[in-house]
């Protein structure tokens, strides 16, 4: 067998088993709370309306932004966008679909991070996570002074 022909084998074993893992992916509890959570949330008048308004504050908040603190409504319009924000905790389907998102997040992180670890130990795995929990790099904020 040729070089050519181990690495189409390779290849070919290897969309293979990432096609049985997304497979698997499909039939998880973290996936289906996920979609169950999303359809709600698209039912949901309430969630309209919130996301309405967090739009309009948002936009409001923008346009005062670009001055900066010394626009004379930025601290008004930041003010609103948190109001908007803490409305929008209070709506079930928001709230667990934000749990949800997570849930479903972490699991793609962790089986991310299994797949690079089993390749080498130094594969970085991308993450949500604006404060990552584990050494990581300098990039990540994690950097001990030992690089280079």
């Amino acid at each position: 067998m040729s070089v050519a022909e181990r690495q189409a084998l390779d290849i070919s074993l290897l969309l293979n088993k990432a096609s049985e893992l997304g497979a698997a992916m499909l039939r998880t509890a973290e996936l289906a709370d996920y979609l169950y959570w999303k359809d709600r949330m698209a039912g949901d008048e309430t969630v309209a309306l919130v996301l309405r308004k967090m739009a309009k504050a948002k936009e409001r908040f923008e346009e005062c932004e670009r001055f900066g603190q010394f626009h004379p409504n930025y601290h008004e319009a930041l003010d609103e966008v948190k109001a908007v924000e803490s409305e929008m905790e209070k709506v079930e389907s928001i709230r667990e679909f934000k749990k949800a998102e997570e849930a479903l997040d972490r699991l793609l992180y962790d089986i991310s991070v299994l797949i690079a670890h089993s390749v080498s130990d130094t594969v970085k795995v991308p993450s949500n996570d604006p404060l990552p929990k584990s050494g990581g790099g300098c990039g990540s904020g994690g950097c001990s002074g030992g690089c280079g």
